[in-house]
């Protein structure tokens, strides 16, 4: 059973078909998001839906579409998008593409992928981050992506690590876990120095005081982060995904010890930490694989 994965961005608009049982990828296509220029974001999805379908003589089941902003209640529409592809919210997909499209977050759509076909296919709890220009997320719980009220739920970066910093965050959370972490912010948390979190770690493995002090400062504000997010929701496995995940063990060996001194261990209890296994692809394959519940709660409702 085949389905189209869908993940829009700022600057380009991934696709993948998709066959959901397997999870293998079974096509790519990459086109520019036109945002702002004259070939406008949703004639690229138009045509990237088509350049997919012909890829395969099988019927196609369905499309998951993966963007940012919150989804509204149905998941056909991006429901608040404020800032970027204007036009966005509210914008129904089903009606312009004339097929069931389901539309999720993006950093959920990236769960679903690790849940259906990643690191975390064997939990039934599990959470993600995604650690890049911001930090988003997304929960699993009982099986189930949770989205709960206004389809709001896994914004994990906007949780605080530091309630007493006089920074507010886009959601005017003081000391917030994106802030900490996130590449927009590297600028202002190294005083000038490093404008990138790449450049922040290659400082950092050179033993430069300043790169160590910063970028140390910003992984034990996530194991807190963690920590406190096992305490609350008790995951069997947390996914790490994003683009600054990219500096492998100069993340993951520090963060390791950092969570070995704040997560609580009733019985010896220990949360698995697990790198992303889908990389840039994961909205478009995770949006994809949604169309399975996508048609499983359709069939019910029959």
């Amino acid at each position: 059973m085949n389905a189209i994965g869908i993940d829009m961005g700022g600057t380009r608009i991934k696709g993948v078909l998709l066959n959901v049982t397997t999870g293998d990828v079974l096509h790519k296509v990459i086109l520019p998001t036109g945002d702002g220029e004259g070939t406008p974001w949703k004639t690229a999805v138009q045509e990237l839906v088509q350049q997919l379908k012909a890829a395969t003589e099988e019927p196609i089941q369905g499309i998951g579409l993966a963007a940012p902003g919150l989804p509204n209640a149905d998941n056909t529409a991006i429901a608040c998008m404020p800032g970027r592809l204007q036009g966005l919210e509210h914008f129904s997909w089903p009606e312009y593409l004339q097929e069931p499209v389901r539309v999720l977050n993006d950093a959920h759509a990236a769960l679903l992928a690790e849940a259906r076909y990643g690191v975390a296919r064997q939990a039934s709890n599990a959470l993600m981050l995604t650690l890049g220009t911001g930090v988003g997320g997304g929960l699993l719980l009982n099986g189930q992506l949770y989205q709960g009220y206004f389809q709001m739920a896994g914004h994990l970066g906007h949780i605080s690590v530091d309630v007493d910093s006089e920074q507010l965050d886009i959601t005017s959370i003081p000391g917030s876990l994106e802030d900490a972490i996130g590449n927009a912010t590297v600028a202002r948390r190294s005083y000038g120095r490093y404008q990138t979190t790449y450049a922040l770690v290659d400082a950092y493995r050179q033993g430069e005081p300043l790169a160590a002090l910063v970028w140390l400062t910003s992984i034990r504000r996530l194991a807190v982060a963690v920590a406190s997010l096992a305490n609350a929701f008790s995951p069997e496995v947390v996914v790490i995904g994003g683009g600054i995940t990219q500096a492998g063990d100069a993340l993951f060996g520090p963060l390791e010890t950092f969570i070995d001194l704040f997560e609580w261990r009733p019985a010896g209890k220990k949360t698995i930490i697990c790198k992303a296994h889908f990389d840039e692809w994961a909205g478009a394959i995770g949006a994809a694989g949604s169309v399975i519940s996508n048609l499983s709660i359709a069939t019910n409702q029959r």
